[in-house]
């Protein structure tokens, strides 16, 4: 875009879409490039705003894709929202279930004879088919929860 700087020189690209991201930058793109006469053609819309009735064009479908994008971001608010309200949430499902993760700790918790921890987080996390930092992420939470779940046990 840097290129056409000189007066008589056409942008062109092939949807709007893909010269900005909301109205109010097209519009001050399309200012710009009226202030260095540089014309701007759109070849998927058909719009060429060297003519009145292109930079009509321009605003218009500018408005439109603008309008178009707001209601796709509030249907999908709106679907999280109903999503929400049937107990459904985002995201990936845990890899451990909570009788997994009891076993887990208690595997990480026991000791040997010789008083070092029996199995690794390696040898823990191949047992449940899960990576090492899964297991690890759990010990951290447990960790960070103990002072709130012994102080809720009393």
């Amino acid at each position: 875009m840097n290129k056409a700087n000189r007066a008589g020189d056409q942008l062109v690209v092939t949807k709007l879409d893909r010269l900005g991201r909301s109205l109010e930058h097209l519009i001050e793109l399309s200012k710009q490039l009226q202030v260095k006469q540089v014309d701007l053609v759109v070849l998927h819309q058909g719009i060429d705003t060297s003519t009145a009735v292109g930079r009509l064009f321009f605003s218009i479908i500018g408005a439109i894709a603008e309008f178009e994008h707001a209601l796709m971001s509030e249907r999908a608010i709106d679907g999280l929202s109903a999503a929400r309200a049937r107990g459904r949430t985002g995201g990936q499902k845990p890899k451990l279930g909570p009788r997994q993760v009891k076993l887990a700790r208690q595997m990480y918790e026991e000791t040997g004879d010789d008083g070092k921890r029996r199995y690794t987080v390696a040898q823990i996390a191949a047992e449940f088919g899960v990576t090492r930092t899964i297991i690890q992420a759990h010990e951290q939470l447990i960790q960070f929860l103990a002072p709130v779940l012994t102080s809720t046990d009393t």
